[in-house]
């Protein structure tokens, strides 16, 4: 099966904002851009999943307005973004280097600004590819967030659900209104 992760547009924060799981909007234009490029793919039989942000839920507008052959949208909470608690909205460069630090040492367990840990985001993505391939469609989109799509990069590339550093973390994601196509 494939399935398509579609990172939502550019959204309208600050540069070097620390924004997560923040209801923060993408720029109008730009989702209505992305949905056009992406809507000229050719993805058959497939269902629509898409975070509850509603800078995910402006793109998946945009694209059903072009694609009214996509079976939903399916609003999960699993494919949202990282909380990063008491550190949303604010500049990464005046996040404590120890807070890093932190986070970084057990990266894993560690519930970077108090809400959430890496592993409890894997988990749930873990869980959201699971129901996904139950559904026997032969292809699947997500829109969704840099945080979900490593996680299922994680997943695919280690054949395991625990992770044991930030070593391990997949380092690159698709930009802002970029997309990667993922076999599962």
């Amino acid at each position: 099966m494939k399935l398509w992760l579609l990172r939502h547009a550019r959204v309208l924060v600050s540069s070097g904002l620390c924004y997560g799981m923040s209801e923060v909007y993408a720029d109008q234009a730009e989702t209505e851009a992305v949905a056009q490029r992406f809507a000229d793919i050719p993805v058959s039989g497939s269902s629509l999943w898409v975070s509850p942000a509603a800078r995910a839920q402006q793109l998946a507008t945009a694209l059903l307005s072009r694609r009214r052959d996509l079976q939903g949208p399916n609003v999960d909470m699993r494919l949202r973004e990282m909380d990063f608690g008491v550190w949303e909205l604010q500049p990464w460069s005046e996040i404590p280097r120890e807070a890093i630090d932190a986070w970084t040492a057990d990266f894993a367990h560690h519930r970077f600004g108090g809400n959430e840990c890496t592993q409890e985001v894997i988990d749930r993505v873990a869980q959201a590819l699971d129901e996904t391939l139950s559904q026997s469609v032969p292809e699947t989109v997500w829109i969704t967030h840099a945080g979900v799509i490593r996680a299922v990069q994680f997943l695919q590339a280690g054949g395991y659900r625990s992770i044991h550093s930030a070593n391990d973390w997949p380092v690159t994601a698709p930009s802002m209104g970029e997309w990667i196509c993922v076999d599962i």
